[in-house]
C-alpha cells in the first residue's frame, strides 16, 4: 500500500477549493488532514455547503487561524491554496517554512516580473524572490520532472491554461506569421468569478458580454506563456461553468510561396499532445457540455490557407483549477498523472 499523504485545503468553501476536496478525497495515497475557510467562519460541514457532495464526502471545512502555521510541518505534507491571491502571497512562504510543499491556485506567484503585479492585480508582491523558484505548472507546456520537484508549484489561470494549450504548438513551431499578431477570444461560465455573491454575476444580469479588453490580468500572463505579443478578449457566459477560446493565427509562407497544408499542422498537435492524457484531440470543435465535470482539454484545428482557427474547450473549475493542481501533485509525488481524475 502506498503511504498516504498529509494535505491541507485551504479555501475548501469556494467552488475550486470544494472541487479538490472532491478528487482528493477519492486519490488513493491522500488523506485530507485539514480543509478550511475564511478566519472568521463558522465550522461546516462540506456537504451543506455542496448538498450535491452528500453520500459522497463527509468532511469539515473549519475557520483558518494563522497558529494553525506552526503545526503544519508535524501535520501535512502538501498544502492546496484555493485563496485570493493576496492572501497566498502571505501565507505560501510561512507553509514553505514548514517544509511544506504548496500547490498555489491562485496568480500569486504565475508572473515572472514582479512589476507586473501592481499593473495586473493590483498590489505590490512582498515575495518576489518566489517568483523565480516557483514552477509554473502547466503539465503539457512544462514537461521537465525535475520542475515538478519544486517546492511551490504555481497553477495557471483557467484562460491561459485554455488558449496556451490552443496556441503552443504552432507558435513553437516557426510556421506562423510574425507580422499577424494572434488574437484569442474566450468565453468563460460565471463560476470563473468565484462564489461571493455579486450583481455582476448573478445568472439573471448574465449575458453574453466582453469585458476588460486588452487589460485582463491573464493577458499578461498569455504573452509570458507563449513569447509573443497577443490580442486577448476574455467574455462572460450565461452558464456555470466551462471555457470555450478560439485563437486565430497566419501562417506564414515560403520564399515560393507555399504555406503548411492541414495535414502538417495536426502533425505538429499530434506530436505535442498525442500522449497527453488530459487533452483530447477532436475532429470537430467540442461544446461546454463535452468537457463539463471532466479534468481534460479538447483541441479541434481547422486550417484554410493561411488561416488557421485553434478552439480549446475546459472546464475552468478542472483543468482550470482542481484537476490540474491534482495532476501537478501527482507528478510531483511519482503517481500518474491522471490518478484520482478520471
Amino acid at each position: 500500500m502506498q503511504q498516504s499523504h498529509q494535505v491541507w485545503v485551504l479555501g475548501a468553501s469556494g467552488y475550486s477549493g470544494a472541487a479538490l476536496c472532491r478528487i482528493l478525497a477519492r486519490h488513493p495515497s491522500v488523506n485530507i488532514a485539514g480543509a478550511f475557510s475564511s478566519a472568521g467562519s463558522s465550522p461546516v460541514e462540506i456537504n451543506k455547503l455542496y448538498p450535491e457532495l452528500s453520500g459522497q464526502l463527509e468532511l469539515m471545512v473549519e475557520p483558518w487561524c494563522d497558529s494553525l502555521i506552526a503545526e503544519a510541518a508535524s501535520a501535512v505534507d502538501s498544502v492546496f491554496l484555493a485563496l485570493p491571491h493576496e492572501a497566498s502571497v502571505y501565507l505560501a512562504p510561512l507553509l514553505l517554512q514548514q517544509g511544506c510543499r504548496v500547490y498555489d491556485l491562485s496568480g500569486a506567484f504565475r508572473l515572472n516580473d514582479v512589476n507586473n503585479y501592481p499593473l495586473y492585480y493590483g498590489f505590490e508582491h512582498t515575495h518576489p524572490e518566489l517568483l523565480a523558484a516557483a514552477n509554473y505548472a502547466l503539465p503539457e507546456l512544462n514537461q521537465s520532472s525535475a520542475a515538478y520537484d519544486a517546492p511551490l508549484q504555481s497553477l495557471p489561470g483557467c484562460y491561459p491554461t485554455a488558449a496556451t494549450l490552443a496556441l503552443a504548438p504552432l507558435l513553437q513551431s516557426g510556421l506562423c506569421d510574425s507580422a499577424q499578431m494572434p488574437v484569442v477570444t474566450a468565453v468563460s461560465g460565471v463560476s470563473g468569478a468565484g462564489r461571493k455573491a455579486s450583481l455582476t454575476t448573478s445568472f439573471c444580469e448574465v449575458s453574453l458580454q466582453p469585458y476588460a479588453v486588452l487589460t485582463h490580468r491573464h493577458q499578461i500572463e498569455l504573452e509570458q506563456n507563449l513569447n509573443c505579443e497577443l490580442i486577448f478578449v476574455p467574455q462572460l457566459g450565461n452558464f456555470k461553468r466551462g471555457i470555450v477560446a478560439t485563437a486565430v493565427v497566419t501562417l506564414k509562407a515560403d520564399p515560393d510561396g507555399r504555406v503548411p497544408d492541414k495535414a502538417v499542422v495536426e502533425a505538429l498537435y499530434q506530436q505535442a499532445y498525442g500522449h497527453q492524457p488530459a487533452i483530447r484531440l477532436r475532429d470537430q470543435p467540442a461544446k461546454i457540455d463535452d468537457v463539463a465535470h471532466t479534468p481534460f482539454c479538447d483541441l479541434y484545428v481547422q486550417v484554410v490557407g493561411r488561416k488557421v482557427v485553434i478552439i480549446a474547450a475546459l472546464d475552468n473549475l478542472l483543468k482550470g483549477a482542481a484537476s490540474q493542481a491534482v495532476q501537478v501533485f501527482n507528478l510531483s509525488n511519482g503517481f500518474d498523472s491522471m490518478e484520482a481524475l478520471l
